[in-house]
């Protein structure tokens, strides 16, 4: 690559200044990282990944939708994440009837955005941005909606964590002592969709998956203790995030391809990391239950 044409992709001239520009996504990216983790940690307890990217898609459509009619595209991704965690919850734990029901959302729901991109006539770049991310260009009331959906998630979240952890570990236990297994279900789900729709405000809904399920990914690949493995996946998901946000600052190039290659390395240092300690004589152990 020659020296322009790499000057062309990276420029740090005025770094200083772009930085004090974005405090707002810094801010919102730290927040939702928190968030992307720790729920990340139940998508793999959870199995729940390929539920991750159907959502992602009718989200889309929900975003999409919104650009499209002028209003609120934060609130119309919460609403398409909404409608498609409440179909996906209804199907309860099964996971043969989920994911029969993924798989014809995700379809419609990538279709849906499509034809509403397609009626919308406006800038580009706001099209580009449904599908790869746009968190460099949040602004105050898109921070605040972000934060705000942030903030329920965790309360609810704080409060159903132990009887979820215990449900996810081992259903037919918690169902045995009392664990309200069938109504966490359609509650986590839920919350999952609120996660999803405000992930997507950062890379956008192609590469969801890369803060909601690779954290946690990661993070059992070193450790089994059922304390660690959500810091360490609220750690990454917090420096792919804003890792992204600093590195793009001075590049012509989206933000969503440095979000999901920091996410991607992390994984890949975790599983090395893991590789080498199995080796060694240290085998992972399932996390202890929580009882309920």
């Amino acid at each position: 690559m020659s020296t322009d044409t790499w000057h062309q992709i990276f420029n740090y001239d005025d770094y200083g200044q772009l930085l004090a520009l974005v405090a707002n996504s810094i801010l919102a990216a730290a927040v939702l990282g928190v968030v992307g983790g720790l729920i990340s940690t139940f998508v793999m307890m959870r199995d729940l990944a390929f539920a991750v990217h159907g959502i992602a898609e009718l989200s889309f459509a929900g975003a999409a939708a919104a650009l499209l009619l002028g209003v609120n595209v934060v609130a119309g991704s919460l609403l398409g994440s909404v409608l498609a965690a409440a179909v996906i919850g209804a199907m309860g734990v099964r996971v043969r009837d989920r994911n029969s029901a993924i798989g014809v959302l995700m379809p419609f729901g990538l279709g849906l955005g499509v034809l509403f991109l397609s009626l919308y006539k406006g800038r580009a770049a706001n099209k580009f941005g449904l599908l790869t991310g746009q968190i460099v260009a949040v602004d105050t009331p898109q921070t605040a909606w972000l934060i705000g959906v942030s903030v329920v998630v965790l309360l609810v979240l704080a409060v159903i964590w132990r009887p979820l952890t215990f449900a996810s570990l081992d259903p037919d236990v918690a169902a045995a002592r009392g664990v309200p297994v069938r109504a966490l279900s359609p509650v986590f789900t839920l919350v999952l969709g609120l996660a999803v729709a405000t992930t997507i405000q950062i890379v956008g809904a192609l590469l969801v998956l890369a803060l909601v399920v690779t954290p946690a990914a990661a993070a059992i690949r070193v450790t089994a203790s059922p304390r660690l493995i959500p810091l360490l996946s609220v750690l990454f998901a917090v420096a792919s995030v804003v890792g992204g946000i600093l590195i793009a600052l001075g590049s012509s190039i989206p933000i969503s391809p440095y979000v999901t290659t920091i996410a991607f390395v992390i994984y890949l240092a975790c599983r090395a990391v893991g590789a080498v300690r199995t080796r060694g004589g240290w085998a992972r152990r399932p996390p202890a239950v929580v009882p309920g």
